[in-house]
């Protein structure tokens, strides 16, 4: 346990990690703010990606076998 409190302890103390975390930030805030029109403009096109991507995932595919609706899955939870 000792260890991976020393690890988590010792990141931020070096000066290099220190330098690039905020090198980072600052290309971030810069890239936002150059690019706000372009990055504001794809929005819309986005959102409807993530409506397929999201019924991709979070149904698994919908593949739930031959299973009907009520009747109780090998693990004893009913199926909505």
């Amino acid at each position: 346990m000792e260890t991976t409190d020393r690890v988590a302890s010792t990141f931020w103390h070096s000066a290099t990690r220190i330098a690039l975390a905020l090198a980072l930030l600052v290309s971030a805030v810069f890239l936002f703010t150059e690019h706000r029109a372009h990055l504001l403009g794809a929005l819309p096109f986005l959102f409807l990606l993530s409506c397929p991507l999201m019924h991709m995932f979070m149904h698994h595919g919908h593949k739930h076998g031959s299973q009907t609706h009520g009747q109780p899955r090998p693990d004893g939870n009913k199926q909505l």
